[in-house]
């Protein structure tokens, strides 16, 4: 599951078991990247409620699909498998266009984002994404302006930077410690977007 020891839903006790309560999936399972916080259980709430307030909050305006072509696509560039692959399964989910999706996970692993059917404004935000992931500090306040002058307001510029920062630290998680795919239901997220303390994956 990973490189450190993890406690398992049915040995969990206390807070940890209250959390793992509050974010499992079908069958109480539990994806691999919240069960290697369990040696530590309010690093768990901490990057739930990161995870919930940047791909899955009602207030979000960008749809949440398209957030997460930007999760894969930060996934892809730090080259976490497991990141790619969880969320390109709730992609398709999203999305509920097959082909569309494999087109745009094609243009990902080609690293030509520009190929993808996306409009200009989500390939901006794509190249937005790239920049920020690989060479942060060589960001300049006209990136941003890119960003308005294709049509992203600031509030969904924000969420671009925040989905796109969030990922990182998903994908440095999973990486750091090893974490497989090993015995997680791939494509599962949050789906009550109106709730922040709803965890419940489905």
């Amino acid at each position: 599951m990973s490189w450190i020891k993890t406690v398992p839903f049915d040995e969990a006790t206390g807070r940890l078991r209250k959390l793992y309560e509050r974010v499992t999936g079908p069958d109480n399972n539990v994806d691999n990247i919240m069960m290697a916080h369990s040696l530590r259980p309010h690093s768990m709430e901490g990057h739930m409620g990161l995870y919930k307030s940047v791909l899955h909050h009602s207030a979000n305006k960008i749809p949440k699909w398209f957030l997460e072509v930007l999760g894969v696509w930060v996934s892809s560039l730090n080259r976490c498998g497991y990141c790619v692959e969880h969320h390109f399964n709730g992609l398709q989910r999203l999305l509920a266009d097959e082909s569309r999706g494999n087109a745009i996970r094609a243009a990902i692993e080609t690293g030509t984002p520009e190929t993808a059917p996306l409009d200009l404004a989500q390939i901006a935000a794509m190249r937005y994404a790239r920049k920020l992931t690989e060479a942060p500090a060589d960001l300049v306040q006209a990136d941003v302006q890119d960003l308005r002058e294709v049509g992203w307001d600031d509030g969904e510029i924000l969420e671009i930077n925040q989905v796109c920062s969030y990922f990182s630290y998903a994908n440095r998680t999973v990486l750091g410690l090893g974490c497989s795919t090993d015995g997680d239901v791939l494509g599962l997220s949050p789906n009550n977007s109106d709730d922040p303390a709803d965890w419940g994956h489905s």
